[in-house]
């Protein structure tokens, strides 16, 4: 088929704002003509590709709030439980996934339904990837032991652009900035700008939340996540191969359970670390998503999931009819 013709629909927003919740009901609806809710049983019109940067890991189950089994019976879905715990996963690999795997969602008469809140991983198919240089673990130990805001200023100094763009406290972003210039000489702004979106044709909905109600979805699932078996996930997880070293290892949740299982912080100071750096993460993720142009944006704040998903169905509708 032509990618180019590929109509695609992307669902982002920070975590916890209700995002895979709303997938389901979309992916059940989509198509299904209004007052015919009950035709929402028969399988789904849409099949979604994950963009949550953890969902790939197999096993990072209540860390992630990874949609169950369950809730996807009759949903296929794509890129989840696809890389082993020890494994390792980029935005160039989610990228060649993606456009493998839409057009034969396409070929299936289906809508391909991109949905997370993976900025690198929605970065690199909606503003596309750069051919910049490699990694280099020697100089990245060199930034170890560094503060995060004597790395910010230098960056400031080296490319500002790259600095206006990038949270003050994003350090693996400000690492890998730094890095590409190290490497190349050529500021990481100026390698963005040679790249390539994917050609795909997106319709891209946005979903974001009043502050007060977020905070409260983001405390209300770490609760859930302690209650329902984060710290045997871990310990699980720990005796089958993930270690410190490993990608999935970053995911948030996991450092601060490992403090908690060797006895250096309390359950409750896990718990409140969990609840900062999840809310931490959300802040910056919605500052990425405001950068992005021809956004459809829906405040979910009080809604349920179906009301949602109605207003982005009808938003899709008219794109379509917009095409004709």
């Amino acid at each position: 088929m032509d990618e180019a013709a590929a109509r695609v629909l992307v669902l982002f927003g920070p975590t916890a704002v209700g995002k895979t919740a709303v997938s389901l009901e979309v992916a059940r609806r989509l198509g299904i003509p209004p007052g015919h809710a009950a035709a929402a049983e028969r399988s789904a019109h849409a099949e979604v590709i994950s963009a949550d940067s953890r969902a790939f890991f197999r096993g990072l189950d209540v860390v992630t709030d990874k949609p169950t089994h369950e809730e996807r019976e009759g949903i296929p879905h794509h890129l989840i439980d696809c890389v082993p715990i020890d494994g390792a996963y980029d935005a160039m690999a989610f990228r060649a996934d993606a456009e493998r795997i839409v057009p034969e969602i396409v070929e299936r008469g289906r809508v391909p339904l991109i949905v997370g809140g993976g900025t690198l991983y929605l970065g690199a198919l909606l503003r596309g990837l750069f051919e910049g240089p490699g990694s280099d673990a020697a100089f990245r130990a060199t930034l170890a032991d560094r503060s995060l805001e004597e790395l910010y200023e230098e960056l400031r100094g080296v490319d500002p652009q790259a600095a206006g763009s990038i949270h003050p406290n994003d350090r693996l972003r400000i690492e890998r900035a730094l890095e590409v210039y190290r490497l190349s000489g050529r500021p990481i702004s100026a390698w963005q700008a040679e790249a390539v979106p994917s050609s795909f044709q997106f319709v891209v909905i946005g979903l974001e939340r009043e502050r007060a109600e977020h905070r409260r979805a983001i405390a209300d699932r770490v609760r859930w996540m302690i209650e329902n078996g984060l710290v045997e996930e871990f310990e699980r997880l720990s005796a089958t191969g993930l270690t410190p070293d490993c990608q999935a290892y970053r995911t948030i949740g996991i450092p601060e359970t490992a403090a908690y299982v060797s006895g250096s912080i309390t359950l409750e100071e896990m718990e409140m670390r969990i609840v900062s750096r999840t809310w931490q993460l959300a802040r910056r993720q919605s500052a990425w998503f405001r950068q992005e142009k021809h956004v459809g944006w829906i405040d979910v704040t009080g809604r349920d999931a179906a009301s949602v998903a109605q207003d982005i169905i009808e938003q899709w509708n008219r794109t379509s009819e917009g095409e004709r």
